[in-house]
């Protein structure tokens, strides 16, 4: 007879493998971003770390491996400790305002279409990003009935039902150089990718933020590479700070999800709605088949009442909305 090893001495190489997996999740905060931003990357789709244990477990059980099982227990717990109160829907019924924000995508092959998707939604505050000049007086003419108030800074705009006041645009810092100086404001503006405007509500004023960040993108030279994109976060991050208003939403796509560290800037001050309210993960991008949540929806001062993705439109984003009461 061979000799076979016990339950306990089977599938140690599986059990190393859980273990790491878990520290892996455990320790995150410490990979280094140095080398092509592997620290934001691994963030960016941390979640998904997730699929290993269910590989791991099939492969413990088909071993009978008693020691991989209980190692499993450590990924498991980390992941649940992460993300477990994400798996249960927190929303709760009603609010007193309702804000959803959509990057309708410069290729929208449909842009009228698209307006009036999103007017059907019936929400209070709408914020659009990536707004081309071309696909604008379509916008402005199919949301002009449901919205009476609006403003488009550059490539951003947000229309509402309720009346908009000092309305600027926000420097994201999406034009540095020796040569940015140099431009004209009107070579700026054609650019803009972030406003604030206050919006008069029935409870008072709130001052509401829209921003479209850099973007973020993975090749072999660079890494992952997210220079525009966390130099944005920064500058977006200061003027929240600088916000006198107490009561505060951020809108936009910010090209990233909220558990990457280059928008603990931004994450200190507001908290995301879909954390707070929503049900399940929340993804946006890509529209056909949602991996990660680059569409945010974070709030200050206000109480996050229910947080849902809107169905697709001629965009790759998904829109996001929110019910917030005071």
């Amino acid at each position: 007879m061979g000799f076979r090893p016990g339950p306990w001495k089977r599938g140690l190489v599986l059990a190393a493998m859980a273990l790491l997996l878990g520290l892996f999740m455990l320790l995150h905060a410490k990979i280094p971003n140095r080398i092509g931003n592997l620290g934001s990357l691994v963030e960016t789709v941390l979640p998904w770390f997730g699929l290993f244990i269910p590989v791991l477990l099939a492969g413990a059980l088909w071993r009978r491996s008693v020691s991989a099982m209980v190692a499993l227990t450590l990924p498991v717990l980390v992941w649940l400790n992460l993300f477990g109160g994400l798996l249960k829907d927190k929303s709760h019924p009603g609010s007193d305002l309702t804000v959803a924000s959509h990057n309708v995508s410069a290729n929208n092959p449909d842009p009228a279409g698209t307006a009036r998707e999103l007017a059907a939604a019936d929400v209070d505050v709408l914020a659009l990003e990536e707004i081309t000049p071309q696909a604008k007086p379509l916008y402005e003419k199919e949301l002009a009935k449901a919205y009476p108030y609006h403003t488009v800074q550059g490539t951003v705009g947000l229309w509402s039902k309720l009346p908009l006041a000092d309305t600027k645009p926000v420097d994201i810092q999406m034009d540095v150089g020796p040569l940015a100086d140099t431009k004209p404001v009107a070579v700026k503006m054609a650019y803009t990718r972030a406003l604030r405007t206050t919006v008069a509500t029935d409870q008072g004023p709130l001052a509401v933020y829209v921003a479209h960040l850099g973007s973020a993108r993975v090749n072999p030279r660079a890494g992952f590479w997210t220079d525009s994109r966390d130099r944005g976060a920064q500058a977006l991050g200061k003027a929240i700070a600088a916000e006198q208003n107490e009561r505060v939403v951020l809108l936009g796509d910010l090209n990233g999800t909220m558990d990457d560290r280059a928008f603990a800037d931004i994450t200190s001050q507001l908290r995301s709605t879909q954390d707070a309210a929503g049900d399940g993960f929340g993804f946006t991008w890509p529209a056909e088949f949602p991996v990660v949540r680059i569409d945010q929806i974070l709030v200050r001062g206000v109480k996050p009442e229910s947080s849902w993705s809107l169905p697709t439109t001629g965009s790759d984003h998904l829109p996001v909305a929110a019910g917030i009461s005071w």
